[in-house]
């Protein structure tokens, strides 16, 4: 396995879901959103997800209604959406791809998560270069304006390798995701980029995350969409969360992540 020239280190995570992982060690936040929403007492903090009907989207919403936030998806079809994600979040009607839908779906935010991922095969319109770059560019674009404090992007890893084969099976994709990190780079705003390897749908905190970065070659190595999401929620307004991209595959099994320190070991990217 390929050490590459970025730093690697081994973090151990069996995930809490539910608002017991908030509690836990995660950021100041999402214990304010949940004691907020337990007492009544104030408003919770405000999450809009886009990619939300999608495997990952689906357990970051899952996952930061756990944690206490309100929870906006952001969908092109409430009625196909509703069934796939219940009647316990909002719903906000628009499509990164028409940016003039954003604004008002955007009201309000705090934080944005973003799932984002095309499925050309299946949608040809919807290809890389206008989803992985153009959608996340347009999202990231729109939230500035909407003044959201923390945009959180679930992108790949492989991004910096242009022969990877993922670009040549997927009308490089992976070169697309990152132009779109890119943009969300130059936003302005306060970002998070997650790298994770190959995504599994299967349950979360089984195994440790093993969390490296400098999109290291000669890893071939996967991880459960449930854990991506909850290094998601967790870095929801995290300073030491800010402007850090990293990436992320399952490790061994038995250690529980501290997310107090998680983030803080990451070096921010260059200005």
């Amino acid at each position: 396995m390929n050490q590459s020239t970025g730093f690697l280190r081994m973090l151990s995570m069996t995930a809490a879901l539910g608002l017991a992982s908030a509690l836990l060690a995660g950021p100041a936040v999402a214990a304010d959103a949940a004691a907020a929403v337990k007492s009544g007492t104030g408003p919770a903090a405000v999450v809009l997800v886009a990619g939300a009907t999608g495997g990952t989207g689906r357990e970051v919403v899952r996952q930061a209604l756990a944690s206490g936030y309100r929870v906006r998806a952001l969908v092109r079809d409430e009625a196909r959406a509703r069934p796939v994600l219940g009647d316990d979040i909002e719903y906000a009607v628009g499509n990164v791809l028409e940016p003039a839908t954003l604004g008002r779906a955007l009201q309000g935010v705090d934080y944005v998560v973003s799932a984002l991922g095309s499925n050309s095969q299946k949608e040809p319109e919807n290809r890389p270069e206008r989803v992985d770059y153009g959608g996340v560019k347009s999202l990231a674009e729109a939230a500035s304006k909407a003044g959201v404090k923390h945009f959180v992007l679930v992108s790949s890893m492989g991004v910096t390798q242009p022969d990877h084969y993922l670009n040549k099976a997927f009308d490089n994709i992976l070169t697309w995701k990152l132009k779109g990190e890119d943009a969300l780079r130059a936003s302005g705003l306060r970002y998070t980029i997650v790298r994770p390897g190959g995504l599994r749908d299967e349950p979360g905190g089984k195994a440790g995350i093993r969390a490296m970065q400098g999109d290291p070659k000669g890893i071939r190595a996967g991880i459960p969409r449930a854990d991506v999401a909850a290094v998601c929620v967790n870095a929801l307004g995290r300073a030491d969360a800010d402007r850090k991209t990293f990436e992320i595959v399952s490790g061994v099994e038995g250690e529980r992540v501290d997310w107090a320190s998680f983030f803080a070991g990451f070096a921010a990217d260059g200005r």
